[in-house]
């Protein structure tokens, strides 16, 4: 299963072409990871932070007032880390493909921990089929 977010554009999201700035994917990641992460039902509120990312940048994003769609799935779980992958996109039109290593974090024992067993189920209801086999265990 994948978790989607509609992602508004904004006028300081361009650079001086007219198209959204490459930096600025980034942010949309990010929003995109909270949005997935910080829910009523289930979320990481004991902490969580970027170890990675990696951004493929396919084609230019022209600035416009509807939001893209940024699609996110689970393609790894470790003890105390997990991976996302993303596609920012238009119905088939794919502007970019990224992908984020998070690690649980402890923020007031100041270090990593690992992944609890309810954060392990929920991730695993974002993995893709074909990302199965990717999954660790504990």
């Amino acid at each position: 299963m994948r978790h989607l977010y509609r992602c508004p554009l904004r006028w300081a999201d361009m650079d001086a072409y007219g198209h959204v700035n490459n930096v600025v994917f980034l942010r949309y990641l990010e929003e995109a990871r909270i949005d997935f992460l910080f829910r009523p039902d289930k979320d990481f509120r004991q902490g969580s932070v970027v170890a990675r990312h990696e951004i493929d940048y396919k084609r230019q994003l022209v600035h416009r007032h509807t939001p893209v769609d940024i699609e996110l799935w689970v393609t790894q779980i470790r003890a105390a880390s997990f991976t996302l992958a993303y596609e920012v996109k238009d119905g088939d039109e794919i502007y970019v493909r990224a992908s984020t290593v998070i690690v649980p974090f402890d923020f007031e024992a100041q270090r990593p921990r690992r992944i609890t067993e309810e954060e392990r189920e929920f991730l695993r209801e974002y993995m893709d089929d074909a990302d199965e086999s990717e999954a660790v265990a504990a």
